[in-house]
């Protein structure tokens, strides 16, 4: 039955309101993930195909607008947007950048479900993401994603499973920036960002020409990592 029900992701800030949401929304029949940020959703979506996104507008770094004008570009997922910001002048740009509907704050919690609810059976079901593809090259290198090998031409280059993990993580979302935390969670280092910073250095040290310039394994600011492939 779990697999039937809508997957909502909440992406809003203000963490009383994210943990309010996820509250009420499971209590109505929907599975629900939350996130802080654009960063964060995006870690979430490179995994998780989602039905319906619940968007704050007004957040520090990438704002609900621009996350939904980059998304606009690459999936047909719905997009309800929640803001401060009740003028029309700002519903039209909301409605302008992709979104599916609008609901100002404060809102009553009972009307964003109907209306995700409509949303929902008014919007084609998204497609199933396209298969991972095995194997993702940079450079010199091809990495195996299934068997998790690195190799340089036709040597194979040994990697610890830290490393092999992170990896695999930044592989799966390549061209996707993955927060620290998220890299932390996926390859069990226990929450330590510091961890893999070290264990980038590392994989640098194997993958990148000049790992002081590094092409491939790039830090992408306030954001985390990300595998830019050829």
């Amino acid at each position: 039955m779990t697999e039937e029900m809508p997957h909502i992701l909440v992406v809003d800030d203000d963490r009383r309101l994210r943990e309010l949401l996820r509250k009420y929304l499971a209590e109505q029949g929907f599975r629900v993930t939350v996130a802080a940020d654009a960063a964060e959703a995006r870690a979430h979506m490179a995994g998780i195909a989602f039905d319906l996104i619940v968007l704050d507008i007004m957040m520090p770094g990438e704002t609900g607008l621009e996350l939904t004008t980059a998304l606009r570009a690459e999936s047909k997922v719905p997009i309800l947007l929640l803001t401060a910001m009740a003028e029309a002048e700002d519903r039209i740009a909301g409605l302008e950048s992709g979104a599916d509907d609008y609901l100002p704050k404060p809102f009553e919690p009972r009307e964003l479900v109907l209306r995700i609810r409509t949303i929902l059976r008014r919007v084609p079901p998204p497609q199933e993401p396209p298969a991972t593809p095995r194997e993702v090259r940079f450079g010199q290198h091809s990495f195996d994603i299934d068997r998790r090998l690195l190799r340089r031409g036709t040597e194979e280059v040994r990697l610890t499973t830290v490393e092999a993990d992170l990896l695999t993580a930044l592989a799966k979302s390549a061209g996707t920036p993955l927060s620290r935390e998220e890299l932390s969670r996926q390859a069990g280092t226990a929450g330590n960002s510091r961890a893999v910073d070290v264990q980038m250095a590392r994989l640098r040290r194997k993958i990148e020409p000049f790992p002081r310039f590094p092409r491939y394994l790039q830090t992408v600011r306030g954001r985390g990592y990300m595998l830019r492939p050829d």
